[in-house]
């Protein structure tokens, strides 16, 4: 990287289990990555990943990232060790990611090389940064105070957890040295890291008009003559007939003549007039 040129950090992805296709396993592990030494970065079949491929420069740094796993996380440093050149496996009709579109005269993918740096102290699981981006809070949690509010502020802006799925990420400055802290410093374990449950708030039953208070007074009138072997009704219940009588939404109310209230169900018996013999 030239002399005063401004830094630039990365964020690559890879898959640590075995998958295959076209009857080729896809693996790459930090393990794998260590044994290499050095790797081209072959692959990348996503034109915004293939632009930000093309401008990585020597000697940058990277995050290498464990990517479509039971536990996605970042898990060692690395370098650019050779700037962008056609990715020759586009043109394999055996390879994966084969494309039969990309030419040698006119390459349409390119890669990069990558060296391992070395292993993170502490594997810092995506589950972890997506705690911290989406806390409320603007300070670190407990125990990961050393992030400072900087850091915080950085990790929420992380592509990593605002875009996820892009196999090659930017990542700036501030985000590169919160990632390196946690790696080297650890202190999450007491987190409970598990994804919360979004609350969501039910809108508010209906209120019937039986729970009104003048239709439980009502309801217990009504138990009151039945006990007394009455048919007849209290004068008291005329009240209820001519007050004021709740609507089945507790938003609106209304007034209503007692000649023209409905008898509510279940609050009140029919009267019944006794004949003489």
């Amino acid at each position: 990287m030239e002399t005063g040129a401004t830094a630039s950090y990365w964020l690559l992805k890879a898959e640590p289990e075995s998958r295959t296709v076209k009857g080729k396993d896809v693996k790459f592990s930090v393990d794998d990555f260590e044994s290499a030494k050095t790797s081209p970065w072959e692959g990348v079949r996503n034109y915004e990943a293939r632009n930000l491929l093309k401008t990585m420069k020597v000697g940058e740094k990277a995050l290498f990232y464990h990517s479509n796993c039971k536990s996605p996380g970042i898990a060692a440093f690395a370098e650019v060790a050779k700037e962008a050149y056609p990715d020759h496996t586009a043109w394999d009709s055996s390879h994966p990611y084969y494309d039969p579109k990309s030419k040698q005269d006119d390459p349409k993918w390119f890669m990069v090389d990558l060296s391992f740096g070395s292993r993170t102290k502490h594997f810092v699981p995506l589950a972890l940064l997506r705690f911290i981006a989406d806390s409320d809070s603007t300070t670190p949690p407990a125990g990961l105070e050393y992030l400072g509010d900087d850091g915080v502020a950085a990790i929420k802006g992380m592509d990593l957890v605002t875009r996820g799925r892009l196999s090659v990420q930017r990542v700036s400055e501030a985000a590169w040295t919160a990632v390196q802290q946690l790696a080297s410093t650890g202190g999450w374990d007491d987190l409970d890291l598990a994804p919360k449950k979004k609350v969501t708030k039910k809108a508010p039953a209906e209120r019937s008009v039986a729970s009104h208070p003048r239709a439980a007074k009502a309801k217990a009138k009504a138990r009151k003559r039945k006990a007394k072997g009455s048919d007849s009704e209290d004068e008291d219940d005329e009240d209820y007939d001519s007050g004021e009588v709740i609507s089945k939404t507790t938003s609106s109310r209304r007034k209503r003549k007692a000649e023209d209230y409905q008898e509510l169900p279940s609050t009140r018996r029919a009267s019944r007039v006794k004949t003489a013999d």
